[in-house]
C-alpha cells in the first residue's frame, strides 16, 4: 500500500518591508512520505520570503517538470520558479529558460558546499538565477516551529526574517551565493 502525504496547515501573516508586501493567508502543505520535516519547513519559509497572492505550492516531489513553488502570470507563463535542494545543473538551466526568475534554496551544509563548488561556474551563467543557502543550525531552529497546524507571523526587513509562532521567535538569515546570475 502506498503511503499518503501528511497534510500541514499554516495560517500566515507576512509583512515584507523590503518589497512592501503585506499578506494574510491560509496555506496547505502536503508533506510527501519521502520529504523531511526540514525540507517542508524550508519550503514554507521560501513561500514566506517570496509571498505573493498568486504564489502557489505545486505537486513538488511528485512532479519532475514543476518547481516546489511558482508564481504564474495571467497568461500561464511562469514569473517565478522556486526550487529546493541540490538539483542537477540541467534542471536549473531548464527552469531558467521557462521562468522569468528562478530562486534555489539550498540546505544541508556539507552536501551543499560540495555541490556549490562543483556547479557555481556553470550556474553563474544564468542571469535569472538566485541561489540562497540556509545553514543547519537555523534550519534546526525553524523545524522547532513545525506542527500539523501552525500560525506564523513573518516580518522581512533588510534581508532578515523574523518568524514568530506562539512563544517561539526566530531570526533567520539566508546566505546568498548567487544573485541574478552574479556571484555574491
Amino acid at each position: 500500500m502506498a503511503l499518503k502525504a501528511t497534510i500541514y496547515k499554516a495560517t500566515v501573516n507576512v509583512a515584507d518591508m523590503d518589497r512592501n508586501v503585506f499578506i494574510d493567508s491560509a496555506l496547505t502543505l502536503a508533506r510527501h512520505p519521502s520529504e523531511t520535516e526540514e525540507r517542508l519547513m524550508l519550503r514554507l519559509l521560501a513561500w514566506l520570503v517570496n509571498a505573493h497572492e498568486r504564489l502557489t505550492f505545486t505537486r513538488g516531489l511528485s512532479a519532475e517538470d514543476e518547481p516546489e513553488i511558482w508564481l504564474m502570470n495571467d497568461h500561464n507563463g511562469i514569473e517565478l520558479w522556486i526550487d529546493l535542494g541540490l538539483p542537477d545543473e540541467r534542471r536549473i538551466k531548464k527552469a531558467c529558460n521557462r521562468a522569468g526568475r528562478v530562486i534555489l534554496y539550498t540546505y544541508n551544509a556539507r552536501a551543499a558546499q560540495i555541490w556549490w563548488q562543483q556547479n557555481q561556474s556553470k550556474l553563474a551563467q544564468q542571469p535569472a538565477l538566485t541561489v540562497r543557502f540556509l545553514d543547519d543550525a537555523q534550519l534546526a531552529s525553524l523545524c522547532q516551529l513545525a506542527s500539523r497546524s501552525m500560525t506564523l507571523q513573518a516580518t522581512v526587513q533588510d534581508g532578515t526574517i523574523w518568524l514568530s509562532a506562539e512563544a517561539n521567535h526566530l531570526e533567520l538569515h539566508f546566505t546568498d551565493w548567487l544573485i541574478d546570475g552574479k556571484l555574491a
